[in-house]
């Protein structure tokens, strides 16, 4: 890749039924945010839950995106309790990101994982998760108002505290920052190998690392794609995220 080349970022798309057809779609907010965050060029990695020529397919990118999804890792996945009745669940796409994210951190590509993708990762290494925070009792409302504008429901609801010396506390700078909070489920047990990287005042693991990667590999379960260039904190994401890419693209040869 030349210099003057944007690194290409894979963002993974989930499936929905639009009318009577099945789609793989990514929200356009998530695009943007590689080309306007990380400065990359994104290219759509469909979820079409058969198997993926993983080795050609990671050959070809400088960074991999999972994204956020209103679906939710099928919870036999990390030996939870079977779901409630009419949870959204995208089997397809969980065929398709757990053994990606996996191979991907393993062969040292650039990762960045987005609530969904933060769950997915955590899953991938172990963990487990609450499928319903707001059940438990020892969390804060971690869900938006859905019948609220967009911008009050991607708007920032909390704090949280960044773990001196990680990863996500170099890229910032700073001991705080506020998050947006558009979730209902959340870490149970954090995966073996993550590094918690941040918390929300109630503990709630809500960013982590992967300890022992050879590159970039980090999941805030909040949302930083969201307007990422008017919010500072969200850009320090996107913008190491980019730079990890960028780096990783210089030591290839294609």
């Amino acid at each position: 890749m030349s210099q003057s080349s944007p690194p290409l970022i894979g963002v993974i798309a989930c499936n929905q039924q639009i009318g009577l057809h099945p789609f793989n779609i990514v929200g356009e907010k998530y695009l943007l945010s590689v080309v306007n965050g990380a400065k990359g060029f994104p290219l759509v990695i469909p979820s079409l839950g058969i198997d993926l020529p993983t080795k050609s397919l990671l050959s070809r990118l400088d960074g991999i995106l999972f994204t956020g999804s209103p679906s939710n890792v099928e919870p036999h996945h990390y030996q939870g309790q079977p779901s409630e009745e009419g949870t959204h669940h995208d089997a397809k796409r969980d065929a398709t990101t757990l053994p990606l994210i996996r191979a991907a951190i393993d062969m040292g590509i650039p990762v960045l994982g987005i609530c969904r993708g933060f769950q997915e990762m955590n899953v991938v290494y172990g963990g487990s998760l609450h499928q319903k925070l707001h059940e438990v009792g020892t969390f804060i409302e971690h869900r938006e108002d859905k019948y609220a504008a967009l911008d009050v429901q991607y708007g920032p609801s909390h704090p949280i505290n960044l773990v001196a010396g990680g990863l996500l506390h170099d890229a910032w700078g700073c001991d705080t920052a506020e998050v947006n909070s558009v979730h209902t489920q959340g870490v149970e047990r954090l995966g073996e190998g993550l590094q918690p990287e941040a918390f929300a005042p109630d503990g709630l693991v809500e960013a982590f690392s992967v300890k022992n990667a050879k590159n970039f590999a980090l999941g805030v379960q909040w949302h930083p794609e969201w307007k990422v260039t008017e919010n500072a904190f969200y850009s320090a994401i996107f913008e190491a995220f980019g730079q990890a890419c960028r780096q990783y693209a210089a030591t290839q040869v294609r």
